[in-house]
């Protein structure tokens, strides 16, 4: 049976706190990420420290990666650099603190309460661009940090991710101005990206999620037309939005078990 968690979703541009159980989201609260260590720990103590009562198991934290061992690397999108988030949080609160990759976290929600495939990878299309790749029902992780999808080299030594952060503002302006060229553009970096990793896991589906879903069904045609050329395999996976309302919060509050 799901206990009560505390589920934190760090991005950089949006911090979110949630109350969870299984799937189900109590509270949810969304402040914008502070751009400095201090003041990103203190709000992100203020958030934790409303929501936290008795009846919490645990805190499970979807933070941008690389990360190992609940210590925050150096992620290009938040001021935490080889900082042990995991001890940090611990040692306030006196409850047990997951910690893992935020991309990760929504993969694992999608195999719980999502799709349910037991073999795929999502892309979330945020500030940057996180990866998290399930095999046979499993997280993939490597030897502990892998899954970093949005770092892939695409064009003249640029990744995936610095070629997606050009125009990821804009796209909503792009479709209200009806700016095809740029779309396209913009869709054929994510498409050769996709088409890539397809040609890599040959996965059941593709899921995608993040800010831009709300553009809805039209861009993602955008980036399904162009994957067809960049796939090589005889069959090319279903490519989808996520379905889940909140899957990095859902995801990181089933790190505590």
């Amino acid at each position: 049976m799901a206990e009560n968690n505390i589920a934190v979703d760090l991005g950089g541009t949006n911090l979110r706190v949630a109350l969870v159980k299984g799937k189900k989201i109590y509270k949810y609260i969304k402040e914008p990420t502070p751009k400095n260590k201090k003041d990103l720990l203190k709000l992100m103590v203020k958030l934790i420290s409303s929501l936290m009562s008795k009846d919490v198991k645990g805190i499970g934290v979807g933070s941008p990666g690389p990360l190992e061992k609940g210590i925050i690397k150096n992620p290009p999108n938040i001021h935490l650099r080889n900082f042990n988030l995991k001890k940090y949080l611990e040692e306030k609160f006196n409850k047990k603190v997951e910690i893992e990759n935020d991309a990760h976290c929504v993969a694992l929600a999608e195999a719980e309460f999502g799709y349910k495939k037991k073999n795929f990878f999502i892309l979330t299309l945020g500030t940057g661009i996180g990866g998290g790749v399930i095999i046979d029902g499993k997280m993939y992780i490597g030897k502990g940090m892998a899954g970093e999808l949005g770092h892939i080299i695409l064009d003249n030594g640029k990744d995936l991710e610095s070629l997606w952060k050009r125009k990821k503002n804009k796209i909503k302006e792009l479709f209200e101005k009806k700016d095809k060229k740029s779309l396209e553009q913009v869709s054929n970096y994510l498409a050769q990206g996709i088409g890539s990793l397809i040609n890599v896991f040959d996965p059941e589906i593709v899921i995608l999620t993040g800010g831009v879903r709300e553009v809805g069904q039209p861009f993602l045609n955008m980036i399904k037309k162009h994957v067809r050329k960049y796939v090589i395999l005889p069959r090319i996976p279903d490519i989808k939005w996520s379905k889940l309302k909140h899957p990095g919060i859902i995801g990181a509050g089933l790190l505590v078990k």
